[in-house]
């Protein structure tokens, strides 16, 4: 939810109630569009003798759009048969202007046969008044047409405001979200003496990679937001093989491999589009382009695109990061190994791409450095794609 959005709401959360004793029908306004001086002036009068103090008028049908565009009435009291524009060409054009909305239009018309009045219905009048004109029905009908149309109004006021409350708890719960998902990958990290910012660098490397090569922003955000789960299934795996120093027999080896398939039934079973990614890049990301990978042996393009940006991205971080087994790589030797597995391990495509973003992905890295968990999770809910509405 952008911030106009949420501030809006704010601003327009108070319960809201139908009141129609409470309407104030006199300060509406009304425009009125009649060929006849004598019409006008009488209609004037009326109005002015009920207490209704904003009412405009014109005898020349072709300045109707512009003074209705200029003061947007809340009633027009038009005549149908007038020189230049009639009533019918005018209510078209009235129409084009308030496709979405109530056009409050009350018909002026000594014409009482049916055909005429359900051609004006069908042009977009509301209701009709007689001519010669009767002063308790000219009163009471703009009464009744005015009460709908302010209530109409009402109406899309409440709809407005819902919507903004709709929006706000969306957005909570979307941060909701996003923080259980981090919490999730972090909880894998930590089983696996994996480093504060790792779940944090790679989706960042992954969503830039994904933007280098022209996956649109909000298929970018899904990335971003859903990569740090990709090793959630580490969780499954016994302390003795995931914590062992040394090299895994062929045994712990197989139970090791394991991993995506425990993430990807961890994350299994949502509507939510974010939690599909992320079994899919929790299920495939160690799959590899030549088919060498697991679980599935998936090759190529049978491997999700998801999974295989997310495996360059995790790679590169892990070679350029320190463990507890080895020191940190330099950027030019991890890029050198990752070009050597191109086409091998990783999409030669994706390897390109990211070779041409390396400088920002350089960036990431460096400016993601291991911190305190507190200050990563501002940095999780800080790293999102900005809304291009805000």
């Amino acid at each position: 939810m952008n911030k106009y959005y949420h501030d809006k709401y704010k601003e327009t959360s108070t319960e809201f109630k139908f009141d129609v004793m409470n309407i104030n029908f006199l300060k509406s306004k009304i425009l009125i569009v009649d060929d006849e001086p004598a019409n006008v002036e009488l209609l004037e009068d009326i109005l002015e003798e009920e207490g209704y103090t904003y009412f405009r008028s014109t005898t020349d049908s072709r300045k109707t759009i512009d003074m209705y565009e200029e003061i947007r009435p809340d009633l027009v009291l038009l005549d149908l048969n007038m020189p230049y524009l009639d009533g019918f060409q005018v209510m078209e054009q009235l129409k084009k202007l308030e496709q979405d909305s109530y056009a409050p239009i009350l018909v002026l018309t000594a014409q009482s046969d049916r055909n005429t009045r359900l051609r004006a219905l069908a042009a977009g009048a509301r209701d009709f008044i007689g001519k010669p004109f009767d002063i308790t029905e000219v009163t009471q009908r703009i009464s009744n047409m005015l009460e709908i149309r302010l209530l109409h109004n009402q109406i899309k006021d409440q709809n407005r405001i819902l919507e903004l409350k709709v929006q706000d708890r969306t957005y909570e719960l979307e941060e909701t979200r996003r923080e259980a998902i981090l919490r999730l990958g972090r909880a894998a990290e930590y089983r696996d003496n994996e480093t504060g910012m790792h779940v944090i660098r790679m989706s960042r490397l992954s969503a830039r990679l994904a933007r280098e090569i022209g996956l649109d922003e909000r298929e970018c955000q899904l990335i971003l937001q859903a990569s740090p789960m990709h090793d959630v299934g580490k969780i499954g795996i016994p302390d003795n093989i995931l914590l062992k120093p040394g090299q895994l027999d062929d045994q712990e080896w197989q139970t090791m491999k394991l991993h995506p398939e425990i993430g990807a039934k961890i994350l299994s079973g949502s509507r939510s589009e974010l939690m599909q990614m992320a079994e899919s890049i929790a299920l495939t990301h160690q799959e590899r382009w030549d088919g060498s990978g697991y679980p599935y042996k998936l090759k190529g393009e049978e491997i999700p695109l998801a999974g295989r940006i997310v495996a360059v991205a995790d790679v590169f971080d892990a070679l350029t990061s320190k463990r507890y087994y080895k020191d940190a790589f330099s950027v030019e030797e991890s890029m050198k190994i990752i070009e050597e597995n191109s086409g091998k391990d990783f999409e030669p495509r994706l390897v390109k791409a990211f070779k041409n973003a390396l400088p920002e992905m350089i960036k990431i890295v460096n400016e993601l450095t291991d911190t305190e968990p507190a200050h990563i999770l501002k940095v999780y809910r800080d790293s999102s794609i900005p809304d291009p509405a805000t």
